[in-house]
């Protein structure tokens, strides 16, 4: 729970029409039919505006262009991002699991480090030399191999298997049944008799900060160098990285997309469900890839903020122009 007035600050939201309200505590949010009486809402538009303040909510978070000027019986949060505000609200008011401690049924390496109010879950197996940070949570049956590191408050889920050597930096949440740092899908084939050898997979992979990490989703080590999941990454659930990969800060990653080795994806980029990245291709820097969309191998999408879509991905406009040209000569060719 957390006082109104005390919400308000931390978020450094404006704080109206809240005489009488300032002490009251609010323990959750919720929408505008499901919100109780200590809950938080917010509104993006008029129509939203008027169920938030219909609701049973204690207070709704507003931007200042729609908000009311005269008192609505209900304490507004005033800021420029509502949805974004009422996130990090959700976060403030969940609060954290303050369980620590090592079950029982664990198996823990003689020389595995644990920091201050470290959680490990039932049938979790950290191998030698594994580093887990303050704060930081394993659940069950995970497990952490040789060398492998976690930072400050993590989340590994149940049934995460990080492979030896894999370093992930602090806040990462990385969700049930995720693989980290398996071996990229490298080989070598013999001409003479189509045989094929595996290439080296000896790289590491590197999860930095703030980096969260879908269901079953896979991130294979580098070959002879690295895989890297920059900053503020976002992966959904069912999402294969290849190896040699670099993902930049704040990239957002949908389901179902598979990225081919020694690709790379430029900060703030989009990609949506079900896209393909061929080996070696570079997508550029808040560029948006329409779900379902295809980039061929070396190919080099270019940004800033350019939309692309098909197969092969090319920008939205021509896209959209060739099938207006197709759907016109498929009637013709009707006639």
């Amino acid at each position: 729970m957390t006082r109104l007035v005390q919400l308000a600050e931390v978020l450094k939201a404006e704080l109206r029409f809240a005489e009488g309200r300032e002490e009251l505590q609010l323990t959750g949010v919720g929408s505008a039919k499901s919100a109780g009486a200590s809950d938080l809402v917010f509104a993006e538009d008029a129509d939203a505006l008027k169920s938030a303040l219909s609701s049973a909510a204690l207070a709704v978070i507003v931007s200042a262009k729609i908000a009311p000027t005269e008192n609505p019986g209900k304490a507004l949060l005033i800021t420029p991002q509502p949805k974004l505000l009422f996130a990090q609200a959700a976060r403030l008011l969940q609060g954290k699991d303050e369980t620590s401690g090592v079950h029982p049924t664990a198996v823990v390496a003689p020389d595995v480090v644990l920091g201050r109010r470290v959680s490990i879950g039932a049938h979790v197996v950290l191998e030698a030399g594994v580093k887990v940070g303050d704060d930081s949570r394993v659940d069950a049956g995970a497990v952490l191999g040789a060398g492998v590191s976690v930072g400050q408050e993590c989340h590994i889920y149940p049934r995460v298997v990080v492979y030896p050597g894999v370093d992930i930096g602090d806040r990462v949440i990385v969700h049930a049944g995720a693989v980290l740092g398996g071996d990229g899908f490298g080989y070598v084939r013999d001409r003479e008799s189509g045989e094929y050898t595996q290439f080296p997979q000896q790289g590491r992979l590197v999860i930095e900060d703030d980096v969260e990490i879908g269901a079953n989703t896979t991130v294979d080590r580098g070959a002879l160098e690295e895989t890297r999941l920059e900053r503020g990454v976002k992966v959904d659930n069912l999402v294969h990285i290849g190896h040699n990969v670099r993902v930049g800060k704040h990239v957002v990653i949908a389901a179902q997309t598979g990225i081919s080795g020694s690709s790379a994806i430029g900060n703030y980029a989009i990609v949506g469900g079900q896209v393909g990245i061929g080996d070696h291709a570079s997508v550029g820097e808040q560029v948006i890839l329409g779900s379902g969309s295809g980039v061929l191998t070396h190919k080099k999408v270019k940004g800033p903020g350019v939309v692309f879509w098909g197969r092969p991905a090319r920008p939205l406009k021509q896209y959209l122009k060739e099938l207006a040209t197709l759907a016109k000569l498929s009637r013709e060719s009707s006639k």
